[in-house]
């Protein structure tokens, strides 16, 4: 719950740094404006494809963490 409420916080901070209101950042992304309503309340619930559009328009990208990828590349690199 704390991850999306912190994606919901990010979303609604760029959005208005950008001086976009809802509707505008809905129609840029080429979603429905309660798309953007819901996120923004921290709705857990969205398409990938979706959130993708929206975080294109505001330049927000996504970076994945994954401790066993981190590890699997340690090796290999200790291995060198």
């Amino acid at each position: 719950m704390a991850q999306f409420q912190e994606l919901a916080e990010v979303i609604r901070l760029h959005r208005k740094v950008a001086g976009l209101s809802r509707v505008q950042l809905a129609e840029l992304a080429g979603v429905g404006k309660t798309v953007i309503y819901d996120i923004e309340k921290g709705k857990e619930a969205i398409q990938l494809d979706t959130l993708q559009k929206i975080l294109k328009v505001l330049n927000i990208k996504i970076m994945l963490t994954s401790p066993l990828m981190e590890d699997l590349q340690n090796s290999e690199n200790e291995k060198g």
